[in-house]
């Protein structure tokens, strides 16, 4: 019975090790997307800002 209660509260399954190690390695390249992209996404909107800047625009509609 202690070795059933070891294996079930206390023992490291190789298979629930490895699925941990899985989804952190998955979680870590979604981070790096995220940075990414959120990088790429401030470089478009600096240049949106610097293009719509221009005083050759036409005035909006009120």
């Amino acid at each position: 019975m202690a070795k059933a209660l070891f294996g079930h509260v206390g023992g490291s399954d190789p298979r629930m090790v490895q699925e941990m190690r899985r989804l952190q390695n998955r979680v870590r390249d979604l981070e790096a997307e995220v940075s990414r992209l959120q990088a790429r996404n401030d470089q478009l909107s600096m240049a949106v800002t610097e293009t719509s800047g221009s005083s050759d625009r036409e005035p909006a509609l009120a």
